[in-house]
C-alpha cells in the first residue's frame, strides 16, 4: 500500500438564511469562514448555499455553524435541526468521530494507531484495530484500481524528497531506494488482523485519504443524529449532506487551478462529496526550483502542475484518495480511467500555454450548473 499527501480546497461563508431559519455560531471553538481551496480548486464563497425562501417551503430550522482545527487543517460544519441544542448535540458527534479518526490516521502525533504502526519493527506483524484495518483495506482497493496511481505506502518518497521538512532533491541511488521500500510495501492480513512493514524505510501516509475517511465518519454521526441537511468543509474537501434552506443542493464554485480566489464554474451537491488535488500551491523550493507536494508513487518523481482535477463521490474516501490518483494519472490517462464510470465524477481543469482547457465525464454533467470558463472568456 502507499498514500499521497493531501490537497486542499476552500472554505466556506453562507449566505444569509431566510426568516423561517436561525442561524447559530457556537463561540467555542475557532471563529470564521473561509474559501474552499486548500490546493486552490474550489474558489468563491466556496460552500455558499443559495438560502432564498422555497415556494410553499416551511422548514423553520436552525441552522449551527462550527469550526475546529483538527488533522492540521480547519473543520467547518453547518447543521441544521429542529432546535439549537439538537444542533449543538448532532454537531458534537460529528467533531468527535472527526477526532476518534484522528487518534487512528495521524502519523504525526506518535500516540496514535497509524504512527505507531509505522513505528512497529520491520518484518513482524503487528496487530491492528478492526476499525483502522477496515479504512486501510478501503484505501487498498482503490490503489489497485488505480494501478498504484494512488499509493499510502509512499512514505519512503515523502522522506526521499523530504517533504515535511525543508525539502530536497534526492540523488539516484536514494531514490531508488525509497522505490524499493515503497514496492516492497506493506501487507495487510485481513484474517489475522495485522499489518507487516517489509522494509524498515516503509511507512504509510494516510494524508489522501484520512480527510476522506474523517468527513464518512461525519456524516454517519449526523445521519444518527437525526440530521439530514448539513454541510462540512474540511480543508476544501466538501461533504454536502440534504439540501440548503431553499431546497435545492449546496453550491461550490470551483477555482481557477492557479488563482484559487477566481471561480471558472460551479457545482451543485447533494448527498456527495468533492475532493480536488493540484500543485499550484503547496510545493517545495529547492536551490530556486519548485517541486510539487504531490509525488507519483510509480516514478518517485513530483507530479507537474498541470492544472487540478476534482472528483464527486458518495463516498468521501473515494474521493479524497481518487483526486490524488487522477491527479498522478494526468488528464488524458486520469479520463480514459473516468469516462465510462457512473459512480464518479471528475472534472479536470488542465492549465495550458493556451489557457484552460476543461474535460469532465458524463457523470460529472448532472453536478455542473454552470460552464466552466476558459482563461479567453474569462478576459
Amino acid at each position: 500500500m502507499n498514500g499521497m499527501p493531501q490537497r486542499c480546497t476552500s472554505r466556506s461563508t453562507p449566505r444569509p438564511l431566510r426568516r423561517a431559519v436561525t442561524i447559530v455560531t457556537v463561540p467555542l471553538l475557532l471563529a470564521g469562514g473561509g474559501l474552499v481551496g486548500g490546493g486552490g480548486v474550489f474558489a468563491g464563497a466556496a460552500v455558499a448555499a443559495e438560502r432564498q425562501p422555497a415556494p410553499g417551503a416551511e422548514r423553520a430550522d436552525v441552522w449551527l455553524a462550527r469550526e475546529s482545527f483538527v488533522m492540521g487543517t480547519l473543520l467547518r460544519l453547518e447543521v441544521a435541526a429542529p432546535t439549537r441544542a439538537a444542533a449543538a448535540e448532532a454537531s458534537e458527534h460529528a467533531l468527535a468521530a472527526v477526532h476518534r479518526l484522528d487518534g487512528l490516521l495521524s502519523t504525526w502525533d506518535g500516540s496514535a494507531e497509524m504512527a505507531r504502526l509505522n513505528a512497529a519493527s520491520a518484518g513482524s506483524s503487528a496487530a491492528v484495530s478492526a476499525a483502522l484495518l477496515a479504512l486501510l483495506l478501503e484505501a487498498e482497493v482503490w490503489s489497485k484500481r488505480t494501478g498504484r496511481a494512488f499509493e499510502p505506502a509512499v512514505g519512503p518518497l515523502i522522506d526521499a524528497w523530504e517533504l515535511r521538512g525543508e525539502g530536497r532533491v534526492p540523488d539516484g541511488a536514494a531514490l531508488r531506494a525509497a522505490l524499493r521500500a515503497v514496492r516492497a510495501g506493506v501487507t495487510l492480513d485481513a484474517a489475522a488482523g495485522t499489518l507487516t512493514r517489509n522494509d524498515p524505510a516503509g511507512w504509510i501516509d494516510t494524508g489522501a485519504f484520512g480527510k476522506g475517511a474523517a468527513l464518512a465518519a461525519a456524516a454517519d454521526a449526523l445521519r444518527t443524529a437525526g440530521v439530514a441537511d448539513a454541510v462540512l468543509d474540511f480543508g476544501g474537501q466538501i461533504m454536502a449532506l440534504g439540501r440548503p434552506a431553499d431546497g435545492g443542493g449546496w453550491r461550490v464554485p470551483v477555482a481557477h487551478p492557479r488563482h484559487r480566489h477566481q471561480a471558472v464554474g460551479e457545482l451543485l451537491l447533494r448527498d456527495v462529496s468533492a475532493a480536488t488535488s493540484g500543485a499550484s500551491e503547496r510545493f517545495i523550493e529547492v536551490d530556486g526550483q519548485r517541486y510539487g507536494h504531490l509525488l507519483d508513487p510509480r516514478t518517485g518523481q513530483p507530479v507537474p502542475a498541470w492544472g487540478s482535477v476534482t472528483v464527486v463521490a458518495a463516498d468521501p474516501l473515494a474521493a479524497d484518495a481518487l483526486s490524488t490518483a487522477l491527479f498522478v494519472l494526468g488528464p488524458r490517462a486520469g479520463m480514459a480511467w473516468a469516462r465510462d464510470r457512473e459512480d464518479v465524477a471528475v472534472l479536470f481543469l488542465e492549465d495550458t500555454p493556451r489557457g484552460l482547457v476543461p474535460h469532465w465525464n458524463p457523470a460529472m454533467e448532472r453536478w455542473l450548473t454552470r460552464t466552466i470558463q476558459t482563461e479567453r472568456t474569462l478576459r
